[in-house]
């Protein structure tokens, strides 16, 4: 399944490692290490600061998102309830 992170970004669900805050990247110097570290080599997509809500950190790229952690957790429980529907469908 896919998930709409905004800005025209859609990436595949089962790519995503972890969505971060994204106050919560200045707060750590490990934080604020590996993005610098991803930047350098071109792995961060869309690094524009403004408007940015959260982090998303899949396996090949990070994310700048504008919608906040409970939206994009909202979206991806979505995408679990649709995967059971479609299991339970299977069954009948």
């Amino acid at each position: 399944m896919f998930i709409h992170i905004g800005d025209d970004n859609v990436i595949r669900s089962e790519e995503v490692i972890a969505i971060i805050d994204h106050h919560l990247i200045s707060s750590s110097t490990i934080n604020e290490q590996m993005m610098f570290n991803q930047s350098k080599n071109k792995k961060v997509l869309d690094p524009q600061e403004e408007g940015v809500k959260s982090i998303v950190i899949t396996k090949d790229f990070i994310y700048y998102s504008p919608l906040s952690v409970l939206t994009l957790k909202k979206r991806a429980s979505m995408i679990t309830s649709i995967s059971k529907l479609e299991n339970y469908s299977d069954a009948l």
